[in-house]
């Protein structure tokens, strides 16, 4: 008999300093060899298995063949004195209940579209299915998601690994993703009509929200990182969505949901720059970089500053200083203050 097995490709998590002095010592005492990396505490490898501690934070990161027993038998109960690979239904069971996950890519790049994506997760139910080979677990979608190495896509340097993800979410989810993607002249319409970055945001989110609802229309919840009034989200949800709770926090991107969402809106994100590029001819790099605004000032020249609205978000400062006469400075930043609310009417504070 078979058991099918997600492999598991990276584990992290913080450390105190007194954990890294400990964890130091626990891979001279393994014999790991060590070498130096940019921004790391160390770095130690032994054989095909990687231990990076990472000077932000500070933080761990574990990768390589041997990991799920490097983890649970030395990282675990050594180090962190607690087991929680493998026991993410333990220590945190409202990530296995039926949810939808919402993540954007994009806002804050220069360059490029708003992609916002939505994934559905479920704990599934654990059962034996008889194949000519033998058994296998169905597993819900959440736990093959996290034994795929599903986490936010912040961690994830490799465009590669991305793509690759994000092809593993679509299988795992059984279709139940959804992905909506406003390109920089529609964007700019937008941003102009709403005249805030939140509530462009909160409309993304609820056009998501909805076509998953189309698919799973039973889902009880919504889950995303708080980004304005849980409000903006629901002024903006049509008739599929008017019974799902609402539900904004602090790092959302913990959620399993919400970081296979992230990876499948930065999937988006980076193709279009990609495609994109090579039809002007000019290289797109994210954020506000000087390469950014370097490719910026080479198509106004070419193509006069008029030519930025379909391909950048030019209400951002850096418009205004590639065409100051054509784009006006931005106004100050709004910040939102007020009260989160679910869609239940449960008070909670921002």
């Amino acid at each position: 008999m078979s058991v099918e097995r997600w492999t598991l490709n990276s584990y992290t998590h913080a450390l105190t300093q007194e954990q890294v002095a400990k964890l130091r010592a626990l891979l001279d005492e393994l014999g790991f060899k060590f070498a130096p990396r940019e921004w790391t505490v160390f770095f130690g490898q032994k054989g095909k298995l990687s231990v990076a501690v990472y000077e932000k934070g500070p933080k761990v990161l574990v990768q390589g063949k041997g990991l799920e027993e490097f983890v649970q038998f030395e990282l675990e109960p050594k180090i962190l004195g607690e087991a929680k690979l493998g026991y993410e239904e333990v220590h945190s069971p409202e990530m296995f209940q039926p949810h939808f996950g919402v993540d954007e890519s994009g806002k804050g790049d220069f360059f490029g579209p708003l992609v916002i994506s939505g994934a559905y997760v479920d704990q599934g139910i654990a059962r034996k299915l008889l194949v000519i080979s033998g058994a296998y677990v169905d597993q819900g979608i959440a736990r093959k998601l996290l034994d795929a190495g599903v986490v936010d896509s912040k961690r994830i340097s490799s465009d590669a690994r991305i793509r690759a993800l994000a092809d593993t979410i679509r299988k795992s989810s059984l279709s139940l993703v959804e992905t909506v993607l406003i390109g920089p002249t529609k964007y700019n319409e937008l941003y102009e009509k709403f005249g805030n970055l939140n509530k462009l945001l909160g409309w993304g989110h609820a056009r998501v929200i909805e076509n998953l609802l189309a698919k799973k229309p039973d889902c009880p919840r919504a889950l995303s990182d708080q980004f304005a009034d849980a409000r903006v989200v629901e002024q903006s949800l049509l008739r599929h969505g008017r019974k799902i709770n609402i539900e904004q926090r602090p790092k959302a991107e913990s959620d399993i949901a919400v970081a296979a969402a992230s990876i499948l809106a930065r999937e988006a994100f980076i193709n279009w720059l990609e495609r994109k590029g090579k039809e002007i001819g000019l290289r797109l790099d994210r954020g506000v970089s000087a390469g950014v605004k370097e490719s910026a000032k080479k198509l106004v020249e070419m193509n006069g500053p008029g030519a930025l609205r379909a391909i950048a978000k030019v209400h951002f400062r850096t418009a205004h200083e590639m065409a100051p006469e054509y784009y006006p400075a931005p106004a100050p930043r709004e910040n939102w203050t007020g009260t989160r609310l679910s869609r239940r009417g449960s008070g909670r504070d921002k």
